[in-house]
């Protein structure tokens, strides 16, 4: 109970005293643009930090060094969790937009915050302007922001975690189409935060793991064709992997 108190405490008061930060910053970007863009981004990581200690989260990180700290990336995970984007986008190295679900856009301030981030909203419903979204995922990639998906389309809610709905194939045109690294990430645990046991938020071991980057035009024909699915199979390897491990 009393995490649940403090992250919407702290959420709320960072959602508010921020208002006049992102004034200054958007006079800022006028001039200085990359600036602002920094700032903004170790700003957010510092306080989704802060929630993961609120939260009481010890968090295990494997292969961080198979992230590109020079060139964008297409980050693709699995998803079970609010958590999960807390958790990746606390490191990322470099500027980087996280693909949304449509609804998002109507959450007042935090929706501000995540269009200043580059992150874009997907309306899966409406496929004309999923491939509006799509293509200005593929242009900032171009000017060097990375993207993170989740091709699952949805959170999982299995007690699985291996248990994963097939990836969406469009998920992955963004690094077809701009031949980026993808970096497929491995989430175990995050569900044990939140999801597990509503409403409460527990203290929980998660692990994230990176894996070695793929290069899109480096597969096959066959396996350039089914990018989707092959990139699922990678992660699955990991999350097999990570469940071995202890997690106390």
């Amino acid at each position: 109970m009393i995490r649940l108190i403090l992250i919407a405490v702290f959420l709320i008061l960072y959602l508010i005293l921020s208002i006049p930060i992102l004034a200054a910053e958007w006079l800022i970007a006028r001039k200085f643009q990359y600036a602002a863009d920094i700032s903004r981004l170790r700003m957010v990581q510092w306080a989704f930090k802060v929630i993961l200690f609120l939260s009481g989260t010890h968090l295990t990180v494997i292969g961080e060094e198979n992230v590109p700290v020079d060139q964008a990336v297409l980050y693709v995970g699995n998803h079970r969790s609010f958590f999960d984007i807390v958790i990746t986008y606390a490191r990322c190295p470099r500027l980087t937009g996280y693909i949304a679900k449509a609804s998002m856009k109507n959450v007042p301030l935090l929706s501000l915050w995540m269009k200043r981030l580059y992150c874009l909203f997907l309306d899966r419903d409406n496929i004309k302007e999923g491939l509006k979204t799509i293509l200005i995922g593929i242009d900032q990639i171009k000017r060097g922001i990375s993207m993170c998906i989740f091709p699952e389309g949805t959170r999982g809610q299995g007690i699985d975690e291996m248990d994963m709905p097939p990836f969406k194939e469009g998920s992955l045109k963004m690094a077809e189409k701009t031949g980026c690294p993808i970096i497929p990430m491995a989430l175990t645990g995050t569900a044990d935060i939140f999801e597990n046991h509503l409403p409460w938020i527990r203290s929980a071991h998660v692990i994230l793991e990176y894996g070695k980057p793929i290069y899109p035009k480096e597969l096959s024909r066959e396996e350039q064709k089914r990018l989707g699915n092959y990139t699922q199979k990678k992660i699955l390897e990991m999350l097999k992997q990570s469940s071995a491990l202890p997690r106390s």
